[in-house]
């Protein structure tokens, strides 16, 4: 039993050597060592470190690159979704890493189809993915070129504007001017069409196989309103 004068003296000593807080008389034993008795550290805890909430988000991560077999099955299955003028799957196939300027048996690509037959959505899908607007199809033509003899007027527009040659002549001797009035019936789109190729600078003296001008195809065929745009050299009006 320890009696009060040495529980006293106890709890000064303790209090010299480690300090007061870490004294107790309630049992008669330090603090310090009570805790050791019983296996507790007595050492305060860290505080930890505060974290950031303005971390930057991780970087998106690359794209895989596709195997020749994928890139194939990818690029094949984009062309067939152009020619079914299906935007949204085109749209998703481009996204999967198919190529707008791949062709197909036939020299078909997404981007030459969609602009031969005036599929304008699939079409500006295909030039924002980086269509080659200078590309030729399986008669060495332009997507211009058959765009301007199926009289589809707003997609002769926007491939003037992407830059698509407009001069280029195909393996039928044939510029867009030439086979706009050869292959269609002269009617107002064939005209339209006509005024928007010679505003992008359209010559009409070039020849074609036969040697004829495109004035003077205009004029064998009877399209007199052809030909008047033709001899003004632009639009009416400008």
């Amino acid at each position: 039993m320890i009696r009060p004068r040495n529980a006293l003296f106890l709890v000064l000593a303790c209090a010299a050597a480690i300090g007061p807080a870490a004294c107790s008389t309630e049992s008669g034993q330090p603090a310090a060592s009570r805790d050791l008795a019983s296996g507790a550290t007595s050492t305060p805890s860290a505080t930890p470190a505060p974290t950031s909430s303005a971390e930057p988000p991780a970087a998106a991560p690359e794209p895989l690159a596709l195997s020749p077999q994928a890139q194939a099955d990818v690029d094949g299955r984009l062309i067939l979704a152009a020619k079914a003028n299906d935007a949204a799957q085109v749209a998703t196939l481009i996204a999967a890493g198919g190529s707008v300027n791949a062709k197909d048996a036939i020299q078909d690509s997404a981007f030459l189809y969609a602009g031969a037959e005036g599929f304008n959505e699939v079409l500006q899908l295909t030039l924002a993915a980086g269509a080659d607007v200078a590309s030729t199809n399986r008669y060495g033509g332009t997507a211009l070129i058959p765009a301007s003899e199926h009289g589809h007027t707003e997609t002769v527009a926007i491939l003037l504007t992407a830059g698509v040659p407009v001069n280029h002549v195909n393996n039928l001797g044939w510029t867009a001017l030439q086979e706009a009035i050869l292959l269609n019936t002269g009617g107002p789109r064939q005209q339209e069409v006509v005024r928007l190729l010679l505003a992008a600078g359209a010559d009409p003296m070039i020849r074609d196989p036969e040697g004829r001008t495109a004035l003077e195809n205009a004029q064998r065929l009877g399209f007199t309103e052809i030909a008047d745009l033709i001899m003004a050299g632009s639009t009416p009006g400008s």
